[in-house]
């Protein structure tokens, strides 16, 4: 017999709904619609067609922003944009970080034109991309990228983040935020690895959803609160070949297993807007696809929010993916499918094409209206249309300490300790240190892309009162027990031969390797292995004889593994943001015990990408699951036991909860935090069932000696899974539920 669950039901195993204690939607009152509907009724075409309308700054501008000129906005283009084409988006910055003062002065001159200046008196919505932060204010709170936000397997930190984010980008004037990002990453040659929560639909849905949690609260409309985006919807993170913006083969059963649910995860949380997927899936582009953008969307997933388009996606329709035989044609297509409003984003011709259609009737104006509503009532609840300007009073908040400390602590619990032979860290602090490597002294390689500029790769523009790896440890010790040697460039032989000379005058060798920063299509590679010039240095410094150390600055897992035996010791950094610095020496030197976790498995070899929900052939005959380090995986400075795991039953029926509770203890002589990771094994379906699922995780602090009894609960739907017919089910049937090493079986009647 097998049990149908409705898909929505699906994330409710997450607990979700009531956990985050918001509402499911936020946008869809009864007194809002009202007002929608009159304003609606009320508007031109053109007035409608223009609120679809999202121009870049860029279009609006006279003078770029760089690192030597300061941005001007072009007063007579800008008024064009809004008074004649009406557009109701703006977005991004040309092409640099504003300062705090000139996004209010920005946001200040457009919202005066469209709100005094025009017959409907709209507010612009003005949306951004402030993916680890306020990423383009000029001093704002960068937190470690979402990869090392999952490495910290905190749902409280995540929320913070989220709450941080929005008072820091309400305060430069700014009410939606591109973000977060819930595509699973689970190709790991993607260059937007860095911008997931990782490979597991469990650990993704509960980052992404406590920080639309924090970033919205219960009221979008708030001073300090602003309007999230799920990016990018949906199966573009899962490209066969690994480059960004290319096809996808994700078939329907395993787009609703393993893509979908993120996605539900963040409009149960109240998100109230989706950003489209750049590529195909199956060869429909996602700007076309009527299936995944209407069909689900809307009349599965109830999504009632706007759908805009990521970067120039509609003319692509044309220009790139060749399934519109025209630009207008391109524009229908879109718009049937489902798309409310165009990221056009550097012309009007999005507008003068959807005029064209909906006066031939081709567009419909239901339809027109349809999107015009979502878009309105967005800005509704954005509390725009009360007051579209910058809130003063935040102003005070920017950037405070507070801030800075949280930020600090999110970074110290990211990083992962994945070897420490001899228990060789923490290191003396009275240790001769020669510190190497291309990332070392950069704080680019800290923060990767979407900082201060879209590559986030001009380093001259970051805060220099931050801290590199090589300041922090300078910092720790004093520069007097510190040497410093950059040895190669990412890709290039510097001075290699003098590391290695200056390597024997020092007690250890903190070795910084990994990637420069880069964002989106520019960061495709062909390759995970390590660059050459990196691991030739690697290899002479650990052929001194002295203790090396390797921390990996990455947006991606790079192939260590031929070096990975060489040295005594590795942290992962991953991205862990502008406190990573000082993050990175507090665990070097003791100051803080890691407590940081894989989000994602670490591949031994380049092709070696089995992830940790293997099927059972993944791991038959000669194939294995054989990784560098697995998902789930790190050290700490301290010891963790487990004991006593208990299961209110040992058989449940469809309708049961089982209750599910395990001691951990710290067995070590410090104080440390551990993540418990619970997960379930169905032994047998009529679909292959994974080797495990991850369903729940709770972080723990123990101090030495303290044991802490941990609950999960369980039910069905955490048993759930997509049949052969592409409807979530339960079987009844034998599971395994697994802590640690402990284990216990249970049957589902």
């Amino acid at each position: 017999m097998k049990l149908h669950i409705k898909l929505i039901s699906f994330i409710s195993l997450f607990f979700l709904y009531t956990a985050l204690n918001v509402n499911a939607q936020i946008y869809t009152t009864t007194k809002v619609d009202a007002k929608v509907k009159e304003l609606v009724s009320k508007m031109t075409l053109e007035e409608k067609v223009g609120q679809m309308t999202q121009v870049t700054i860029q279009a609006v501008s006279k003078v770029q922003g760089t690192k030597n000129q300061q941005h001007r906005l072009d007063d007579a283009k800008l008024e064009e944009a809004i008074k004649k084409y009406h557009v109701g988006s703006i977005i991004n910055v040309y092409d640099v970080a504003n300062s705090l003062e000139y996004w209010n002065e920005i946001i200040t001159k457009i919202q005066n034109l469209a709100v005094k200046e025009t017959r409907s008196g709209i507010p612009v919505l003005y949306g951004i991309d402030a993916i680890h932060g306020t990423t383009y204010t000029k001093g704002s709170t960068l937190f470690p990228q979402a990869i090392s936000m999952a490495a910290t397997w905190n749902t409280a930190l995540a929320e913070q983040c989220g709450e941080i984010t929005s008072v820091e980008t309400k305060a430069s004037g700014i009410s939606w935020n591109f973000y977060p990002l819930m595509d699973i990453g689970r190709q790991p040659l993607w260059s937007r690895l860095w911008e997931t929560f990782g490979e597991d639909v469990y650990l993704a849905s509960q980052m992404g959803s406590s920080y639309i949690k924090g970033a919205q609260g219960n009221d979008i409309g708030a001073t300090n609160k602003l309007g999230t985006c799920l990016k990018h919807y949906v199966g573009y993170s899962y490209p066969i070949n690994g480059l960004d913006r290319t096809p996808a083969w994700i078939s329907e059963r395993m787009m609703r297993e393993y893509f979908l649910p993120t996605f539900e995860a963040g409009i149960l949380a109240g998100s109230p807007s989706v950003m489209v997927n750049s590529a195909e899936v199956d060869g429909i582009p996602g700007h076309a696809n009527y299936h995944l953008l209407t069909e689900i969307l809307r009349d599965e997933l109830n999504f009632k929010g706007v759908v805009v388009s990521d970067w120039e996606d509609i003319v692509r329709l044309h220009t790139r993916d060749r399934v519109a035989s025209t630009p207008k044609e391109a524009v229908r297509i879109a718009v049937m499918a489902g798309i409310d409003m165009s990221m056009v984003p550097y012309d009007f011709s999005f507008y003068n094409y959807l005029l064209e259609l909906a006066t031939e009737g081709t567009v419909p104006m239901w339809r027109i209206d349809e999107a015009v509503s979502r878009i309105i009532a967005l800005k509704m609840q954005l509390g725009l249309f009360d007051n579209p300007y910058p809130n003063k009073e935040l102003l005070n908040d920017f950037a405070k300490d507070d801030f800075t400390n949280a930020n600090l602590n999110s970074a110290r619990e990211s990083i992962i300790l994945t070897k420490n032979s001899n228990n060789i860290l923490p290191l003396s602090k009275t240790s001769k240190v020669l510190v190497t490597g291309p990332t070392a002294n950069l704080l680019s390689v800290l923060n990767g892309g979407w900082t201060i500029t879209w590559q986030g790769n001009e380093e001259s523009l970051y805060p220099q009162e931050k801290n590199t790896v090589l300041e922090a440890i300078q910092n720790k010790i004093g520069t007097g027990n510190v040497n410093y040697v950059e040895g190669c460039t990412f890709d290039k032989d510097i001075n290699i031969n003098k590391a290695v000379s200056e390597a024997k005058n020092s007690d250890v060798i903190v070795l910084c390797l990994g990637e420069p920063a880069y964002c989106e299509t520019p960061g495709s590679i062909f390759d995970l292995t390590l660059y050459k010039a990196q691991l030739e240095l690697a290899e002479k410094i650990a052929a001194t004889g002295k203790p090396v150390i390797l921390i990996m600055l990455e947006g991606r897992p790079r192939v260590i593994t031929e070096i990975a035996d060489k040295v005594e010791a590795v942290l992962l950094g991953f991205l862990p943001g502008m406190e990573g610095g000082s993050a990175i020496a507090d665990v070097l030197f003791g100051d803080v015990n890691p407590s940081g976790k894989l989000p994602i498995t670490y591949p031994r070899s380049p092709n070696g990408i089995t992830l940790y929900d293997y099927k059972p052939i993944e791991k038959f005959d000669t194939n294995n699951y054989d990784p560098l380090w697995p998902f789930g995986f790190g050290l700490s400075y301290t010891t963790f036991e487990y004991s006593n795991l208990k299961l209110s039953s040992n058989v449940i029926n469809e309708n049961d909860e089982l209750k599910v509770t395990v001691d951990v203890k710290n067995t070590g002589s410090i104080a440390g935090k551990e993540v418990v990771q619970l997960y379930v094994t169905d032994l047998y379906g009529s679909v292959t069932r994974p080797n495990k699922q991850l369903k729940g995780f709770e972080k723990v602090l123990l101090n030495p000696g303290e044991v802490k009894t941990i609950e999960f609960k369980l039910n069905k739907e955490h048993l759930s899974f997509i049949g052969q017919d592409n409807k979530r089910i339960v079987e009844p049937g034998d599971f395994v539920v697994s802590i640690g090493n402990n284990t216990l079986n249970f049957s589902l009647k």
